[in-house]
């Protein structure tokens, strides 16, 4: 089976699935999914400074704590829903695409500000 995507798609398809990621491993709104695969852990590090940590629990609690296994997912799900359910994903896709490349802008425009405020202090 072979399917002509064009770049467009491929470039909805690819922000997308970077923002389902990000949505899965490192959201606030997503916390109570991670949450019960995950235990604190506390870390003394040699200069005695403790530090806790969310560890998982079991393979699944990894995957959603491990930014490039959930974006294999993540990929694999946007790109079969594409294929097979075009009707339902393209919508999907459609949102999440917009979100990535948002996040992806906010960053550099972060980045900038902070950037600004640091040369304007020294």
């Amino acid at each position: 089976m072979m399917i002509e995507i064009n770049w467009m798609t491929y470039l909805m398809i690819i922000l997308a699935s970077y923002r389902f990621t990000h949505l899965i491993v490192f959201d606030k709104i997503t916390e109570f999914i991670r949450k019960p695969f995950l235990r604190k852990k506390s870390i003394k590090d040699s200069y005695g400074h403790t530090e806790t940590k969310d560890v998982p629990t079991s393979k699944f609690g990894y995957l959603l704590n491990c930014y490039w296994c959930a974006g294999v997912w993540s990929a694999l799900f946007m790109a079969l829903g594409y294929l097979y359910i075009p009707e339902i994903a393209l919508p999907i896709i459609f949102i999440f695409s917009i979100a990535g490349a948002q996040a992806i802008l906010e960053t550099f425009v972060g980045v900038g500000v902070k950037l600004v405020d640091y040369l304007k202090r020294n």
